[in-house]
């Protein structure tokens, strides 16, 4: 007879262990579930006896995960996060053409909306529903099956699809530029400066770019969304470091200018960050192919 240590243990008790261990609790697991404590209790004994290893220690009613125990949770999650999706997709393969992505504030108002009719227009049959987020998250929890993200290729249990990086320019009003006349960057370092509230060495990057050295430490106004910040520079408010790509309305009407031709670009770029089983999901697919498409393809107008 076959050794059952080749085979995978239980799923009902693996079940009960993932939920136990994401909940907390035997008692929380239970209730997520579908099953008693008592249950969940018994199906991670199973488990405990299949692996011959304690997963939890226990304290009288109290359960703590030991050592052993995080080392299988985080091991085994991966997988039992394909096997449900998997299941997800088969089941759902006829019907399924809608996607959840979060995407960057900025990035959703300026890069993708002005391009949604030519998705519309290329799968009228896909719904794309967007949500603002501006930091990591994880997708499966978050219900969501992508997101657009910043920065390097490091988001967890997630697939990177390489987009673009973008290059930042100083702009300010018109106005602003009158009254405070600029021979070169040297010039702005005791001008008001508005900040980005996640990058806060930009500027320091910008002047060392610029050649300017012996920099004081900067200081000045922060805001959460490029498009804050492109507005206050525009009200006059001060200098503003901003992607390019996120102010070219503004700058083409001249509502905002650019004071010097230099641009700040980094290793830092954007990403479509998707679910580890994307190649599994054929709207997504078709999704990542047709923002490739749309990267390579002029920028529609506005």
């Amino acid at each position: 007879m076959k050794d059952t240590r080749q085979l995978l243990p239980p799923m009902a008790a693996l079940n009960s262990f993932a939920a136990a261990v994401r909940y907390g609790s035997f008692s929380a697991a239970g209730e997520h579930i579908g099953l008693t404590q008592s249950a969940v209790s018994r199906q991670i004994a199973v488990l405990e006896e299949w692996l011959q290893n304690s997963l939890f220690d226990r304290h009288g009613r109290r359960v703590e995960l030991n050592e052993t125990g995080k080392a299988y949770a985080e091991q085994i999650r991966p997988a039992l996060d394909q096997i449900r999706s998997a299941t997800e997709r088969v089941i759902n393969k006829t019907s399924r053409r809608d996607l959840s992505i979060a995407t960057l504030p900025s990035f959703g108002m300026r890069w993708l909306a002005p391009r949604l009719p030519d998705l519309t227009a290329r799968h009228p049959d896909m719904t794309v529903n967007f949500a603002a987020r501006s930091f990591p998250f994880n997708l499966r929890d978050e219900g969501f099956d992508a997101a657009i993200h910043f920065g390097q290729p490091d988001w967890p249990n997630a697939s990177h699809l390489f987009l673009f990086r973008e290059k930042a320019v100083a702009v300010c009003s018109p106005a602003w530029l009158a009254k405070h006349p600029l021979k070169s960057p040297h010039d702005l370092i005791d001008k008001p400066l508005l900040f980005q509230s996640s990058r806060l060495t930009a500027w320091d990057r910008w002047f060392a770019h610029c050649g300017v050295k012996d920099i004081p430490q900067l200081r000045g106004p922060m805001f959460e969304h490029f498009l804050m910040l492109a507005q206050a520079a525009a009200a006059g408010a001060g200098v503003a470091l901003i992607p390019r790509f996120l102010i070219d309305p503004e700058i083409d009407n001249g509502s905002l200018v650019m004071p010097f031709d230099h641009s700040l670009e980094n290793e830092d770029a954007y990403y479509l960050v998707r679910r580890v089983d994307w190649e599994t999901d054929s709207a997504l697919i078709q999704f990542s192919q047709w923002l490739q498409d749309q990267i390579a393809a002029p920028s529609p107008s506005t």
